[in-house]
């Protein structure tokens, strides 16, 4: 991934982001699969921006939680500064284990990490689980902005 050494978080921060993912999910607007799930975002100053999925009668244009949240930070003007990730799916669906973000998602917070040359913690939230994988275990061998040479910020 090129980013630098794996972040790390309080246990009190992790349980106020995986809060956060949790609060999202609420909103999510999941209405054919009724899987809601919330994603959180930790940056360097210690903002907290959340996004839940957002589903769509046509199936293929339904947005990830994650990807919302990051579109939410770069709207704000953020370009990196990224610490941590949650991610949460309801309790009561499945068999409970984390749930990780899917291969779109892992790419898409690999671009905002990038620009920050940060590797993320990702909490990736189940039942009665939560499983701390850096971004560029998720994602390993990431392509991203500097393969690109555009010195993007």
């Amino acid at each position: 991934m090129g980013g630098g050494a794996t972040m790390t978080v309080s246990t009190d921060m992790e349980t106020k982001l995986v809060a956060a993912a949790r609060e999202a999910g609420q909103h999510a607007y999941a209405p054919y699969s009724d899987y809601h799930v919330g994603a959180a975002l930790l940056f360097e100053d210690g903002a907290i921006i959340t996004g839940s999925n957002v589903e769509n009668a046509s199936y293929g244009l339904a947005l990830c939680a994650e990807t919302i949240a990051v579109s939410r930070a770069f709207g704000e003007g953020r370009r990196g500064g990224l610490q941590a990730v949650a991610i949460t799916g309801p309790a009561d669906k499945g068999d409970g284990s984390p749930i990780t973000p899917c291969g779109r998602c892992r790419q898409v917070l690999n671009e905002i990490a990038q620009l920050g040359g940060t590797d993320p913690m990702v909490l990736c939230v189940g039942k009665d689980e939560t499983r701390r994988v850096a971004l560029s275990e998720l994602l390993p061998h990431a392509f991203g902005p500097a393969h690109l040479n555009s010195g993007l910020k």
